[in-house]
């Protein structure tokens, strides 16, 4: 199924910026009409970047000592409004691009977290086989039987095998095979 692999959070990203482009249209809009926001929050951006845009101008083509006029107060409320809504724009997509590296990094750390419990488990379960090992070897050796009744024991069948291939021979004539 599709849903599964499709990230809700994008989706939610992608919406609240489509809700920021009216969101800035609105507040162009309220500039347009406010005489307060065209004043104090239009008018001062519009001017310091026709300032900017105008001075970087007139010294790439040379003229280092013009003095740059001020825009008009409609053709600046209109240059403010547009910065306006693009900063809001700008702003609403920067924070996504925030909020989407935070949840990717706590992803990333839930991940590591769960390799180094994974890890850890691997290691204490590697540990508990190594003294099992151990105490499996010393059962071995425990009950391993000596190494003289081992030689004892190969004699032994050495000579039974030999009177398995001289069925010929009595049995008086065998030595008796002693038990011990």
């Amino acid at each position: 199924m599709v849903v599964g692999a499709f990230p809700m959070a994008k989706l939610l990203y992608l919406g609240i910026r489509q809700v920021s482009k009216p969101l800035a249209n609105r507040i162009k809009e309220a500039a347009r009409r406010s005489e307060f926001f065209k004043t104090y929050i239009c008018l001062p951006p519009a001017q310091l970047y026709h300032w900017v845009e105008m001075r970087t101008k007139m010294r790439i083509m040379g003229f280092r000592g013009t003095v740059i006029k001020p825009l008009n107060e409609e053709a600046a409320a209109e240059l403010g409004a547009e910065l306006l809504g693009e900063a809001t724009i700008f702003i609403v997509g920067g924070g996504c691009l925030v909020l989407e590296y935070w949840r990717h990094q706590a992803q990333q750390r839930h991940k590591e977290e769960e390799q180094r419990a994974a890890w850890n488990a691997l290691r204490d379960e590697v540990g508990n086989l190594a003294l099992a090992l151990e105490a499996l070897q010393a059962q071995v050796q425990a009950a391993a039987p000596p190494q003289g009744a081992l030689e004892e024991l190969r004699a032994e069948l050495q000579e039974v095998r030999t009177q398995l291939c001289n069925p010929g021979q009595s049995a008086s004539q065998a030595e008796p095979v002693s038990k011990k």
